[in-house]
């Protein structure tokens, strides 16, 4: 189901708690809620969805992706970008990193690790900061 976008900056900015099974329907609203702003969005936090809980979904290059308890284990390659967000107005400068290598749970709460170059990187160090409660 389509979730409202959270703008409360105080709720955005609380660090999400641990995601089990029973997250799932949130899961699956976010997705629902990202495929509904395709045009303006190519990821989200559980929190931008009114839900503390560290879930993510991505656009990565065409395929969502979804991730229970995301973290970043190593990084390489910093520099400098600009950044808009869908929960706020304007856009901010920040430090990425090139690449990263993640370790997660999927959709059946299997445990995984995956590195990620570029753009959708970017994207999953975004989500990752919302899930921390550091707003971009």
């Amino acid at each position: 189901m389509v979730k409202e976008i959270v703008h409360d900056a105080f709720f955005l900015g609380i660090k999400s708690k641990p995601a089990d099974e029973s997250d799932l329907q949130t899961a699956y609203d976010l997705l629902d809620t990202l495929k509904a702003h395709s045009s303006d969005c190519v990821g989200m936090a559980a929190n931008m969805i009114g839900v503390a809980k560290s879930i993510i979904v991505f656009d990565d290059n065409g395929v969502y992706t979804l991730m229970f308890n995301p973290e970043i284990i190593s990084r390489s390659g910093i520099y400098e970008t600009e950044e808009g967000c869908l929960s706020l107005s304007g856009t901010r400068k920040t430090k990425r990193y090139k690449t990263i290598k993640i370790k997660f749970q999927n959709i059946d709460l299997k445990q995984r690790i995956k590195t990620y170059t570029g753009f959708t990187a970017q994207i999953i160090q975004h989500e990752i900061d919302h899930l921390n409660g550091i707003i971009i």
